[in-house]
C-alpha cells in the first residue's frame, strides 16, 4: 500500500492532455518516496472536495484549486502546478492553511524566449502583412512599407518584469544591437545590469522604449498592470509585445491604443479571455501578431514540466524544502528541511 496519496482531476472528456491519465514521468521522483497517483473524474467541487479529504497532495489540472477545497483538504501537504502561473490555485487559501503551492517557472525558459525574439522581429518587420502581400499579388507594396521604419539596430527594448524570461531575451536581443531597458522592482540593479540592461521606473521605460515586452507574472498586483495611462505615455511607433499573461494588461485599453495610433503595432501570445471571443477586434487587426498561448510549446516541455513538478511533490512529501514555491512564507514556519542540490559527495537532498 503507498504511503501517500496524490490526487489529480481527470481531464473532461474529448481534452488532449499532457498525461492522458498516464502519470509514469511523475511517479519517476514519486514512486521512490512511496506515493501513487489517483486521477478521480470528479464532476463537481463538492466530488472533488470528498476524494481530496485525505490526500497528501494535490496537483493542480483541469480544475481549479479553490479556497473549499484547500480548506476541506486537512492531510494535504504540497499543491503541485506545472506552469510558470499559479492562477489555477488560491494561493491566499493555501498559505492559510499552511500549503506549499510549487510550480516549475524553468523548465521551458528558453522556448518562451524565442517566441518572444520570433514576436518582436516579426511584429518589427510586419512579416504577416508582407507574407499577405505576397499571396495578394501585392508584391511592389513591402518594400515602401518597409521603408517607412528604421533598421532594429540602434532601437530601445524595454523589459516590464525582468525574471528567466526577460533576461533570456535579453541575451538573444543583444546580437541585433539593441539598447535595453527594464523595470522590475523585486529584481536587485547589479542583477539586471549584468545582462548589458539598464534599470529604470516604468515611466521612463514606456516613454523611451520602441518595444515595450511585458513579462510579469499574474498576481492581485499585476492584474490590468498596464492600461490606458500606461499605453498613452508611449511612442506611437512603439510596438507592444505580450507572451506573458493575459490578465496583466487591460485589453480594452489596448485595443483604444491599436485603434487610435497610440501604439503602432502588437505581438501577443495570450489574451484578457482565453481562447478570445470571435468579435474581439485583435483578431481583426492588420497591426497585430497573434499565437494562441503557445510561447512554451516544445516537445520537450510536457514531459519535463510533468518531472519536474512530481520532483516538487515528492520533496515535499519527504519532507524537504521544495526547489521552486510561489508562496514560500508558508515555509518558513513549516519543519521541512531545507533542499540541497544533488551531488556526487552527498547525494539527493542530504
Amino acid at each position: 500500500m503507498a504511503q501517500f496519496k496524490v490526487i489529480a482531476q481527470k481531464p473532461p472528456p474529448g481534452t488532449v492532455d499532457g498525461a492522458g491519465g498516464d502519470f509514469r514521468l511523475e511517479m519517476e521522483a514519486l514512486g521512490p518516496v512511496g506515493a501513487e497517483v489517483v486521477e478521480v473524474g470528479a464532476e463537481t467541487e463538492a466530488e472533488f472536495i470528498e476524494a481530496v479529504r485525505d490526500a497528501d497532495a494535490i496537483i493542480s489540472r483541469w480544475r481549479r484549486i479553490t479556497k473549499p477545497i484547500i480548506d476541506q483538504a486537512d492531510n494535504c501537504k504540497v499543491i503541485g502546478l506545472r506552469s510558470v502561473g499559479a492562477d489555477s490555485v488560491d494561493v491566499e487559501a493555501a498559505t492559510a492553511k499552511g500549503i506549499p503551492v510549487t510550480n516549475v517557472p524553468d523548465t521551458f525558459i528558453e522556448e518562451v524566449a524565442d517566441h518572444t525574439m520570433m514576436m518582436i522581429l516579426a511584429t518589427y518587420r510586419r512579416l504577416t502583412i508582407q507574407d499577405r502581400m505576397v499571396r495578394e499579388g501585392r508584391w511592389g507594396e513591402g518594400r515602401p512599407l518597409l521603408s517607412e521604419f528604421p533598421r532594429l539596430w540602434g532601437q530601445t527594448l524595454g523589459f516590464v518584469s525582468f525574471g528567466h524570461v526577460a533576461r533570456a531575451v535579453a541575451v538573444r536581443a543583444k546580437a541585433f544591437g539593441v539598447h535595453m531597458l527594464a523595470y522590475d522592482p523585486y529584481i536587485e540593479e547589479l542583477t539586471i545590469t549584468h545582462y548589458g540592461v539598464e534599470p529604470v521606473g516604468l515611466t521612463e521605460l514606456l516613454q523611451r522604449s520602441d518595444i515595450v515586452s511585458m513579462h510579469a507574472p499574474e498576481t492581485a498586483e499585476t492584474v490590468k498592470m498596464l492600461s490606458e495611462e500606461h499605453f498613452r505615455l508611449m511612442k506611437p511607433t512603439a510596438l507592444f509585445i505580450n507572451n506573458g499573461r493575459g490578465p496583466t494588461v487591460n485589453e480594452a485599453a489596448l485595443i483604444q491604443a491599436l485603434q487610435e495610433g497610440w501604439l503602432a503595432a502588437a505581438g501577443l501570445d495570450v489574451f484578457e479571455k482565453e481562447p478570445p471571443d470571435p468579435d474581439n477586434p485583435l483578431l481583426q487587426m492588420d497591426n497585430v501578431i497573434l499565437t494562441p498561448h503557445v510561447a512554451s510549446a516544445s516537445s520537450r516541455m510536457t514531459p519535463e514540466s510533468r518531472r519536474r513538478m512530481g520532483q516538487e511533490i515528492a520533496l515535499v512529501l519527504s519532507g524537504r524544502w521544495p526547489r521552486t514555491c510561489v508562496n514560500p512564507s508558508v515555509l518558513e514556519r513549516s519543519n521541512l528541511r531545507r533542499w540541497q542540490p544533488y551531488s556526487m559527495e552527498r547525494g539527493p537532498g542530504a
